[in-house]
């Protein structure tokens, strides 16, 4: 199906194979070793490649753009771990693709998943931390604690008035102790937040 797809996409560019037409502006260029993303994994397959009629650069096919993306594998990675599918339990999670496929699929190791976890999450606490709170209107403050492993995360969160509640500070504590909650205020009131 990818390939009927690419081989679309590529009639669209330069016209139908075997016509040439010299008002078409790019050439076919054969084709190269490629990736694409299905199924939660990465697979090899031969690419087309297409260039300007004019020798002076490469064009790009949409649908082998799209299929090469590897944004899915990430949001993807999140989704499971969140769902407590471990790294070493992640292909079990995958949509089947047929036995010819995973076997020469990649991108499903423990270390590859993990990779693809901690990219977009570590952009996701960024961004969170990097917001500004000075448009809150907050009339309450809740602080907690859950524990991970063997360590206690303690979480300040600022509700409104409707009662959304918006996350402000998070602290690792060794147990949820009296010294972590004035820890986060002190933080908050020297402008640390976020």
């Amino acid at each position: 199906m990818l390939e009927a797809l690419l081989a679309e996409d590529v009639a669209w560019l330069v016209g139908s194979k075997g016509h040439h037409n010299p008002e078409w502006a790019a050439v076919r260029h054969g084709s190269e070793p490629g990736r694409v993303t299905l199924g939660g994994r990465r697979v090899r397959v031969r690419r087309p490649r297409v260039r300007t009629a004019d020798g002076a650069g490469e064009l790009a096919v949409p649908s082998d753009q799209a299929f090469a993306a590897t944004d899915l594998l990430g949001q993807l990675a999140v989704e499971r771990m969140l769902a407590k599918l471990s790294t070493r339990r992640y292909p079990a999670g995958l949509e089947p693709v047929g036995s010819g496929v995973e076997r020469a699929a990649a991108g499903t190791s423990r270390s590859a998943v993990w990779r693809r976890f901690v990219a977009p999450t570590e952009h996701a606490l960024a961004e969170l931390l990097a917001a500004d709170l000075s448009a809150l209107d907050l009339v309450a403050l809740l602080i907690d604690g859950i524990g991970v492993a063997e360590h206690t995360w303690v979480v300040a969160l600022g509700i409104t008035l409707d009662g959304t509640k918006i996350p402000l500070a998070l602290a690792e504590g060794a147990t949820e102790n009296a010294t972590v909650p004035p820890d986060l205020l002190v933080g908050y009131g020297s402008g640390a937040w976020r």
